[in-house]
Parts: structure tokens; sequence; C-alpha cells
């Protein structure tokens, strides 16, 4: 028999944006056989989830309660909130409502995380502290803000943004209307890697890559090789959170050093 991609060590989900072919694609390419991976796409505005007028709870975007009932008869082990901006512009307090929010739509095996949490979690277990933190083209000044004050909320010092810049023949085209443009679509990981060589300051202890439509695992090992520092993304990182919560523990290489390491049940 050929393989079929069967998930018979754990099926893993991840509500995505509808227009990127990013996350599932890197999901895909990092997954260790006998993990299948299932997804629900999203196109509500962030964050997916708005607070209550009283912060009591969370209202779902609809198209998360769609896939939540989707994902509910495929019994995963886990999924993820795979949208780094919508833990960002949740605040304070966000990720954890959701969860508690979107858990009892799910299947009662299904554990549920969040990119932001996934990251933060991804840090820790790296020993990073002091991240340089790499943001996609297209998010704003504004979003960048909000990243960082995320992170330094959570306890990491000083963290230091930077955002990658596409190909110059994007130069006149608006963070925000790159989406429009279809520049996702047409990435190049390459200079990603040359742009975070080059820019990553000597007082960063790691690399963080938010946004999980930004395309690089593929360069994750090559850059911590160049840099001599952990180097995290955010579709690695709900990856890796997904696998310990479904007690997955194959090593895993080429994607660098969080997933090809010991991985505990956290």
């Amino acid at each position: 028999m050929e393989n079929d991609n069967w998930g018979g060590l754990a099926r893993l989900g991840a509500f995505v944006v509808g227009s990127e072919v990013v996350p599932e694609a890197e999901w895909w390419a990092m997954a260790p056989a006998g993990v299948s991976i299932h997804v629900a796409r999203v196109t509500a505005p962030t964050p997916w989830a708005q607070w209550r007028a009283d912060r009591s709870g969370v209202d779902l975007a609809p198209d998360l309660e769609r896939g939540a009932a989707q994902f509910k008869s495929m019994r995963l082990s886990a999924a993820a909130i795979a949208h780094s901006s919508s833990s960002v512009a949740g605040g304070p307090g966000w990720d954890e409502a959701v969860i508690a929010r979107l858990k009892p739509l799910l299947h009662e095996t299904t554990a549920v995380t969040t990119s932001g949490l996934d990251c933060e979690r991804a840090l820790r277990r790296c020993g990073v502290a002091r991240p340089f933190i790499v943001f996609p083209p297209w998010f704003r000044e504004e979003g960048m803000r909000a990243g960082i004050d995320y992170f330094a909320a959570r306890g990491f010092l000083e963290p230091q943004p930077f955002r990658h810049a596409p190909e110059r023949r994007w130069d006149n085209v608006r963070p925000e209307d790159l989406y429009k443009n279809f520049m996702h679509v047409q990435q190049r990981a390459d200079l990603l890697f040359e742009q975070i060589a080059a820019n990553c300051p000597t007082t960063a202890d790691g690399v963080l890559i938010v946004g999980t439509g930004l395309r690089c695992v593929g360069i994750l090992d090559a850059l911590e090789a160049r840099l001599g520092r952990p180097v995290i993304s955010a579709n690695q990182a709900s990856l890796w959170r997904c696998l310990s919560l479904a007690r997955v523990t194959t090593p895993i290489a080429g994607y660098g050093q969080l997933l090809s390491g010991p991985r505990d049940h956290c």
C-alpha cells in the first residue's frame, strides 16, 4: 500500500485565513508520518472573535463556529487558531477567552490552542527572552506595535521589530493592498532569509517570524545555522504545540531546533 497521509497517530486542525496558501502547505511539509492536517478557512475581520461589551467573554465569528462544527465530527487530536493577527489584536486575555468559547463546540477529545500562545510557549521552550520579531510586509505600523506590545506583556524583554520588505516591484504598494495585488502568492523565501540574516541584532537571543501567511519554514534550519540562535515561526510553533498536545513525540528534522528536539507533553 502507498502512503495516503492517514492520521493514524493524530489528526490536527487549523483555522486559517481564507485567502492564504502558506499555512496548510507548511504544516503538511513539516508534519511527521501518521499525522494528517485539516483546515477550516475563515474570512472574518480581525480578530476572529469579538469581546462582549462587558468583557465577560468573546463571541465567535460565524466562520469559526462553522469550522468548529465541521471539525467536531473529525474527532481531531488538537486544533489551533492559526492567525497571529487575532491573538495580537484581541489583546490581553483574548487567547484564553476564545479557547474557552471554542472548546465546547469541538469534540471532547480535541485540545485547542492559538497562534499567540503557541509562539510564546515555543520561545520559552527554546530559551528565548529577547526576540527579534519579524513581521510580514502586509502588517501596518499599528499592527507591528500591537505585536510588540503583545509579547512584551507576556514577559519578553525589549522585543525588537522588523518588517520584511518584498521585492522592489512592490515598493509603491501600501501594506494593506499587498494581498489585493497577490503579493502573498509571489513570495521569495530567499529574500526573507537574506534580510533576517542581515538585520538580526546581536542583542536578540532568538528570532520569531510572526504571521502564518509568511512563507518561511524552509529557511528555519539555515537561519539557525547562520545566526547561531533559535528561529521560530508561527506555523512551526502551532504544529509543535498541536503535536505536543496530541502526544506525538516523533522528532522532525529540517525545520528548526523546536521540532527536532525532544517534545514534552506541554
